[in-house]
């Protein structure tokens, strides 16, 4: 095999070029070299062997009687010594040329462009593979830093660097030269000898990564995270969900004693996180979502604004809104809704009677809102445990607050957060109203409807009057003389 073919077979099986891109960059390098000795390429024809084994470059030239130019005409005779007789004037032939004949600086040009071809390709190459590897994770090694950029020794020779720049640094991680970087590729940029990636330790999308290869329902999508949201170096707020109800989501995650969570935690330099449960209901929500303070209750005060009043103890009051009002600002962008924590001192000067929770429910479920009397019938509600409590005869509200405030529910398969929820579904979406009150509103209704009908009234009222006995109080008519019951003698007299 010649030298040619040695070398093409170490660019195709040792650097990884493909076999068309080493095709294009040799014939660039002949074509650029051909031009360099005679002025044009446009006649430069590059020929290689069916198996790659060699490869030769032709001139076109064109048969002709008096060649005005050698470069590109060839004369009949001289044609026909080349090809053979039975080439005739105007015909094409192509006629091998010997690249050693070449200028030496033309030799030198195609070796220029050669080199610089095969770089291209390369940084072609790598840019198309790490394209596809936007948003996974590398491992590199603090290399240099420069005006607070870390620059990450990713190995392949320096082909591959990795950039990890100010902006996308964990606020209070701090590395030395050959520590050790795991970090998440957010872009991929040329450089003159390769690649560069951009890399992240910020990004919402690291702590995913890492909580993926951690917990292995997530790998296999039993539990789904749902939202992330980070404050870098500091804490991280992740709100999980499961399909299975038998599968804790938030369990599986922190793992047996923690573990699995504190490996997240290790790899984020001890970012605090926050696992909790998704839940569609927003109140359910954003009471999870203030974790790890206790909420007491959360009323929504503007389901269309998106705004929702936490109710808290005074003990648990600076934890729900955190650090600067870290804790809060998080939980905010993980519901997406305006939250306003009050104490519970803070909470009863409010005018909490405004907050009308059957339009709230209106606005949240965009539906009419209706009359409903049944657990069953509570947007939200655990239809299983719904079912369970009927079972046992609680299936209106009013039987369930009346046991419920006297603690006296005990069913079996109902938990006491079951309990919970559906109790603050009630206070969240029933709006109770007093019988009397209601009959005398109806009443009245009636009574501005039909007022001729009341009019008449009276008068069938005394159409249909009665007496009774002053002695005993039995009933009696206007002709009787004596009492049927003790016999008292009376009579009648009209006024």
């Amino acid at each position: 095999m010649s030298e040619m073919a040695e070398a093409i077979r170490a660019l195709i099986s040792e650097k990884g070029y493909s076999e068309d891109s080493v095709k294009q960059t040799i014939e660039k390098a002949l074509k650029a070299a051909y031009k360099r000795t005679y002025g044009d390429d446009e006649n430069a024809i590059v020929k290689f062997n069916d198996d790659m084994s060699d490869v030769s470059i032709y001139s076109r030239k064109v048969v002709v009687d008096g060649v005005y130019d050698p470069v590109k005409e060839i004369e009949l005779e001289d044609a026909r010594k080349l090809a053979g007789d039975e080439v005739e004037e105007g015909d094409e032939i192509d006629i091998l040329e010997d690249p050693k004949t070449f200028d030496r600086s033309a030799v030198t040009v195609g070796k220029q462009t050669a080199h610089q071809g095969l770089n291209e390709t390369y940084k072609t190459s790598l840019m198309n593979e790490y394209k596809d590897k936007i948003g996974e994770m590398i491992i590199g090694y603090h290399q240099r830093e420069r005006n607070g950029n870390i620059f990450v020794d990713l190995g392949n020779a320096g082909r591959i660097e990795g950039f990890l720049p100010t902006k996308f640094q964990s606020k209070l991680e701090i590395y030395e030269k050959g520590d050790r970087i795991k970090a998440l590729i957010v872009d991929v940029k040329p450089t003159n000898t390769g690649i560069q990636l951009v890399l992240s330790r910020s990004d919402t999308k690291l702590v995913s990564s890492i909580l993926e290869k951690e917990v292995p329902e997530i790998a296999d999508g039993t539990v789904e995270i749902n939202r992330i949201v980070r404050d870098a170096g500091y804490r991280t707020k992740i709100a999980v969900s499961s399909a299975r109800e038998e599968v804790d989501p938030v369990g599986a995650c922190v793992g047996l004693r923690g573990v699995r969570i504190q490996n997240v935690i290790r790899e984020l330099m001890n970012e605090k996180i926050d696992v909790l449960k998704w839940d569609a209901d927003p109140a359910v929500f954003i009471k999870n979502a203030l974790s790890p303070a206790q909420v007491e209750r959360v009323i929504i005060t503007d389901a269309d604004k998106k705004q929702a009043l936490a109710i808290v103890e005074d003990s648990q009051f600076s934890l729900a809104i955190g650090r600067q009002g870290q804790n809060v600002r998080l939980a905010n962008r993980l519901c997406d809704w305006n939250i306003d924590v009050k104490t519970i001192e803070q909470a009863e000067e409010l005018d909490l009677s405004s907050f009308n929770t059957v339009q709230n429910a209106r606005n949240l479920f965009n539906d009419e809102v209706e009359e409903i009397s049944k657990i069953s019938e509570l947007p939200g509600v655990d239809t299983e445990v719904a079912e369970l409590l009927k079972a046992a005869g609680i299936e209106e509200f009013q039987d369930f607050v009346e046991a419920y405030d006297n603690g006296t529910i005990n069913v079996e398969g109902v938990s006491k957060e079951a309990l919970d929820k559906i109790n603050e579904l009630i206070n969240e979406n029933v709006e109770f109203v007093d019988e009397d009150e209601a009959d005398t509103e109806a009443a009245g209704a009636e009574e501005e409807a039909a007022p001729a009908e009341k009019a008449e009234e009276p008068a069938a009222e005394e159409e249909e009057e009665e007496y009774f006995c002053p002695e005993c109080g039995a009933k009696i008519t206007l002709d009787m003389t004596h009492c049927p019951k003790c016999g008292v003698e009376f009579e009648f007299e009209e006024e």
